[in-house]
């Protein structure tokens, strides 16, 4: 596939992988994305997966044309980016590695590099000159990796982004790109706003035509809507006005308490997301929490704390920055209902959260009162 007459795509899709890293459900597979530049002298941009190296050098090899490389050029060293450098200098032990410092010590921990291997380490602002295109290396530290570099290249007008832009999914899969990059970036990246905002600003001096991520499509079009989207991420904002009620129930009556005040809020013309935390995918959950502006917990006491699933959700959403939004609290218990203070303890280290006045408290099960309750959350809420 070409980006461009100069630049190839030689990347792979993934649709072996259950879950990405381990934790995130990746029903549409994933994509790990490499580029060849060709010019007088050639650059290869990132590998792949260890389980997809013969294909990736297969493509390596077609979209040379008989040539062999002279670089190749180290962005991120997470392994699905990076497992297959010791497979590429087998083949091409005469290319040079480009990466910043702390990529080439990550480099030595992941593999057993001879001594022999070419080493170029680059800081930001370094340049690599290939002959029409002349790369600029923008260094991202902990976006999301400390090693991180994005490249520049100009002449083109190409930027390649490392992990940023990427999305879930294999690029053989049609889906919309924003709520997999959402759920992408929160769960992956979330948690360097500040970081991301830095290197925003960095790009924001570039003339950027095409971006090229390690996951997910080239993106090509309409790039002010991906960098709206990424800036809007990043500083915490909310995307949309509506309310995510996110709730953990055992016998069922904590769930009806969460079901009943989503039937109200949607009767006031709120949209509404619903999650059960026990069974729908927290990656979700919690993509959403930070794509809308109100949250509400519903939770049952468990242990004089919350539900373990709760518990679970409110630790992503702290570790993710989680900020800027209003919270609605709903708890049950039937001797001694703890929950709302508890979900209030476990967020109170997040900025600006602002907790609803009003909170739900069932008795066990719904009864006449609460309904008052949930009608007095949902006219604060909207």
């Amino acid at each position: 596939m070409k980006v461009t007459d100069d630049i190839l795509y030689v990347g792979v899709d993934d649709h072996e992988v259950d879950l990405f890293e381990g934790q995130y459900q990746v029903p549409g597979g994933m994509a790990y994305n490499s580029y060849v530049i060709l010019d007088e002298r050639i650059a290869v941009m990132d590998t792949v997966d260890a389980g997809f190296g013969a294909l990736w050098l297969g493509n390596v090899e077609a979209a040379l044309g008989g040539r062999r490389p002279d670089y190749l050029v180290v962005q991120h060293m997470e392994p699905d980016h990076s497992a297959c450098i010791p497979l590429f200098l087998e083949k091409y032990p005469e290319a040079q590695v480009v990466a910043t410092a702390p990529a080439f010590k990550m480099m030595d921990q992941f593999f057993s590099l001879g001594a022999e291997v070419k080493r170029m380490p680059v800081a930001n602002g370094a340049e690599l000159d290939l002959g029409r295109h002349k790369l600029s290396f923008v260094c991202a530290p902990m976006v999301h990796w400390p090693e991180v570099m994005m490249t520049y290249d100009p002449a083109d007008k190409v930027l390649f982004s490392a992990d940023g832009f990427g999305k879930f999914g294999a690029l053989d899969v049609e889906e919309d790109w924003a709520d997999e990059a959402r759920r992408y970036y929160i769960g992956i990246v979330g948690k360097y706003g500040p970081q991301v905002q830095n290197v925003l600003k960095k790009a924001a001096g570039l003339e950027i035509r095409k971006i090229c991520p390690l996951h997910g499509p080239v993106l090509e079009e309409n790039l002010e809507y991906y960098l709206g989207l990424y800036d809007k991420w990043s500083s915490y904002e909310p995307e949309e006005d509506g309310v995510v009620v996110a709730y953990a129930s055992v016998y069922g009556h904590t769930k009806a308490a969460a079901a009943r005040l989503a039937e109200e809020l949607r009767d006031r013309g709120v949209t509404v997301a619903v999650y059960d935390l026990a069974r729908d995918d927290m990656a979700a959950a919690v993509a959403d929490a930070f794509r809308y502006s109100k949250l509400v917990l519903a939770c049952n006491t468990y242990n004089m704390s919350v539900n373990p699933f709760m518990h679970q959700f409110l630790t992503v959403l702290a570790e993710h920055s989680y900020q800027k939004r209003m919270v609605g609290l709903i708890e049950n218990g039937s001797w001694a209902p703890v929950a709302a203070k508890a979900m209030r303890g476990m967020l109170e280290k997040c900025k600006e959260i602002t907790f609803a006045e009003n909170t739900v408290t069932v008795l066990s099960a719904m009864k006449p009162q609460n309904e008052e309750q949930i009608k007095a959350l949902a006219a604060e809420l909207a």
